[in-house]
């Protein structure tokens, strides 16, 4: 029997309001052609099918128009889907009653029913070529807090999880028997693991709740993770593993080997685990790709990119390094990319100056006892080093007195530091 494990396709995502629809497309695609070509029996997805618990139709359209084209081309195939943290368990509920009629089966948000969970909809049988069971999924979706039920021991998020799983896979092991492999999802955050910059919401209590590898004991054969972007397994649990998202979702994704994972089982044991690399339909590049550089020389590397390609124009990220600031930097970012096919859509800036506390405010009991253009200088000071220029300030003073004044928002036409961004922000 082979499975495929995939996770994280956060459709409707865009980058700095760039839609990835265009992306997302050919992953589709090219999912589809891997199952077909590979013989696959089976389709785990373990979360974040949608980037918003509200996401565009088109990310709707995308799911359904995928599945029924996978299904017209693999009848037999089974496809498991559970809920994630982005996704609205409801949403992803209500149509299954139409999909389990085939062989979609979808777990939103954890079931119950009088009495428990529902553990009908939660231990799904995958059947091999020979329509035989081969498997038995504990489909587990992203727990919520919610969800969780009392416990009078340990953590109570840890062991709260851990209940939840032991109750499911004792369930499970009264349905399955010893040649039969079991299954796990989960959309979580575990021990050992290395989370991405940018792109990754704090799960559950948080990101300092990562969960023991022991939620999934011996009798797991193989446990399909999603909500880490990165493909890794758990500490020295092979098989316990992310498959990581199948498009970077951030610039600082940019060298992660994107990735399904095409599981191989036989009579209960898994023989094999296959990466299949994602293709990259979209160049990524940061410049300097190791770290902030000198702004001239970010500059020269700008001009000499090549002129690039209208069709698949890549997403480019800069960062420079300033000691102050540089009034313009955009405009000179912008000129030095003139006719070349790119899409700028981050520009850091990280300043040289050494952070300094604030003057001693001991003494100060009220905030309307601090004066505002004191702070803005105190401030300036500790950014840059230096006083702010006699035009600077004056335009504060000017900014001030007309805030004093109470004018309107389309009457203060001033603008304070021009191109100025904190790090890493455009």
């Amino acid at each position: 029997m082979r499975i495929v494990h995939t996770s994280d396709w956060h459709l409707g995502h865009t980058l700095r309001s760039i839609s990835r629809s265009s992306e997302h497309g050919r992953f589709l695609v090219w999912l589809a052609d891997l199952l077909v070509a590979e013989r696959v029996d089976a389709l785990i997805i373990a979360g974040d099918v949608f980037d918003t618990a509200n996401p565009p139709a088109s990310a709707t359209a995308a799911l359904y128009q995928f599945l029924a084209a996978v299904k017209g081309r693999l009848p037999k195939l089974e496809i498991v889907i559970v809920g994630g943290n982005h996704d609205s368990a409801a949403r992803l509920d209500a149509p299954s009653a139409i999909l389990d009629a085939f062989g979609v089966h979808v777990v939103g948000g954890l079931p119950h029913r009088p009495g428990g969970l529902d553990h009908e909809r939660l231990i799904i049988p995958l059947h091999n070529a020979e329509d035989q069971v081969e498997a038995w999924v504990a489909a587990v979706p992203f727990l919520r807090q919610v969800d969780l039920p009392h416990v009078e021991h340990g953590d109570p998020l840890i062991e709260g999880v851990r209940e939840i799983y032991a109750g499911i896979f004792a369930a499970a092991a009264e349905r399955r028997e010893s040649n039969h492999a079991l299954i796990a999802t989960g959309h979580c955050y575990m021990v050992g693991t290395q989370l991405s910059e940018q792109s990754e919401r704090r799960v559950l209590g948080g990101n300092q709740h990562p969960l023991p590898d022991d939620v999934f004991p011996p009798e797991v054969t193989y446990a399909a993770l999603g909500h880490l972007h990165r493909a890794q397994s758990v500490g020295e649990r092979d098989h316990i593993r992310y498959s990581g998202s199948p498009i970077p979702l951030s610039m600082t994704e940019v060298n992660y080997e994107h990735q399904v994972v095409l599981l191989e089982l036989s009579g209960g044991t898994l023989l094999s685990m296959r990466p299949v690399l994602v293709p990259r339909w979209i160049e990524m590049l940061r410049i300097p790709a190791d770290g902030p550089g000198d702004v001239d020389e970010v500059l020269d590397r700008l001009r000499a990119l090549p002129a690039g390609d209208p069709e698949r124009p890549p997403y480019l990220d800069v960062r420079v390094r300033l000691e102050g600031p540089r009034p313009g930097l955009r405009a000179e970012v912008d000129a030095a990319l003139a006719f070349k096919e790119v899409r700028l859509v981050s520009l850091g800036v990280t300043y040289t100056g050494e952070s300094q506390a604030l003057a001693d405010t001991s003494e100060i009991e009220h905030l309307d006892e601090l004066d505002p253009f004191d702070v803005f200088t105190r401030r300036y000071a500790q950014k840059f080093n230096s006083e702010p220029s006699p035009e600077l300030a004056e335009t504060f003073r000017e900014l001030l007195e007309d805030v004093r004044g109470g004018a309107r928002d389309d009457e203060v036409q001033v603008e304070l530091f021009p191109n100025f961004a904190p790090s890493g922000t455009a």
